[in-house]
């Protein structure tokens, strides 16, 4: 027989004394330590990170399809498999893509990603790599990376073919040693939608920065992680199987408004790599700011990076109403007679001068 143990004098005081506010901070840390989302610092600063489920993906892959419920969309060739993700399988002509379809409204946050590229390819016989993304638009194929050219946000890119360096060679024409770039290399690209990733040179003119990263044909695990922290860009990466960051990219002033998509896009040409996606976690990141900082860190609507010029977008001009279009035809005509009138009165003076000059 189950017996109601009454609270002791004790805990019905220092109830008494805690307010509304406290229970509720209380109730909030027990909820979260439950379910395994309790905040975890991270480095030596006021920083710690949560774990926002709603921009994560993992194993079972739980919330993946084409419905509207669905957390994450499928696009192309992508395929859910029982252990990962696949981008774009081992065979040519392929593209796919993977996108959140919750936009992100973080300030600060993380982007982990676990991903695996591997096929029969030998050495520059494999392409064409994979991107991650955080950008305005979502679900739109195209030709960088399997996703569309001149995005508005940020890409960061896993390429694993040198097509520039291909076409050097073709050429018989070599870079100096401090010019040329080992492939697999990663890259990262802010874009306000103005910029074309230049495909041919493995976007060199507008990348950010870049580092080497060995990542095919591994038998280990193979991390990447975006950070955004306080306007600052920071690309890292595990490859090595030392379960250590290693850094790779690191750009401060970078402006990336709120309220984008997370996703990931592969495509293969000619040639061809299996592109998985294992798992991505989105970490939301808590800093504290002063006063200057609140000032200076406030809301962005056009992606941009501090000293990088990038050209202006021109938005089009409406369309004339009819009123309009037929107003100005009509002045347009008005102003043509009149000039026509004005003209045949100054050639009849300047004919009648001539006359008297004869006479």
């Amino acid at each position: 027989m189950a017996v109601a143990l009454a609270p002791s004098g004790w805990w019905r005081r220092w109830r008494r004394r805690l307010s509304a506010r406290e229970v509720s901070r209380m109730l909030l840390l027990l909820l979260l330590l439950g379910s395994g989302q309790g905040p975890r610092q991270v480095g030596a600063g006021q920083t710690f990170e949560y774990l926002k489920r709603e921009h994560s993906l993992s194993k079972p892959y739980q919330g993946v399809g084409t419905s509207s419920s669905s957390l994450w969309n499928l696009m192309g060739n992508a395929m859910v498999m029982t252990q990962y993700i696949r981008l774009t399988p081992d065979m040519q002509s392929k593209q796919g893509a993977l996108w959140n379809r919750v936009p992100c409204f973080l300030r600060d946050w993380e982007l982990q990603v676990h991903f695996r590229i591997h096929g029969q390819g030998k050495k520059n016989l494999h392409g064409d790599g994979l991107a991650i993304w955080y950008t305005k638009d979502r679900m739109q194929p195209g030709p960088v990376f399997g996703n569309m050219d001149k995005f508005v946000g940020l890409g960061v890119f896993v390429d694993t073919y040198p097509n520039e360096e291909k076409q050097q060679e073709a050429q018989k024409r070599r870079y100096s040693p401090g010019v040329q770039r080992v492939f697999p290399y990663i890259s990262a690209m802010v874009n306000n939608g103005s910029l074309s990733y230049d495909h041919e040179r493995d976007g060199r003119p507008t990348e950010l920065g870049g580092c080497t990263a060995i990542v095919r044909n591994l038998h280990y695990d193979t991390f990447l992680v975006v950070r955004y922290v306080k306007r600052h860009l920071t690309i890292m990466m595990d490859i090595d199987g030392k379960h250590e960051w290693r850094d790779c990219i690191e750009v401060p002033g970078v402006r990336l408004p709120r309220g984008y998509y997370f996703g990931a896009s592969s495509i293969t040409g000619d040639l061809s790599d299996n592109h998985d996606v294992i798992s991505l976690k989105l970490f939301e990141l808590t800093v504290e700011r002063t006063p200057e900082e609140e000032k200076l860190h406030r809301d962005v609507f056009l992606p941009s990076v501090d000293n990088m010029k990038l050209p202006e977008m021109t938005a089009p001009l409406p369309p004339l109403s009819g009123l309009a279009l037929f107003l100005i035809v009509f002045f347009s005509l008005v102003f043509s007679v009149f000039a026509i009138v004005i003209g045949i009165i100054l050639y009849n003076k300047w004919q009648d001068q001539s006359r008297k000059r004869f006479y």
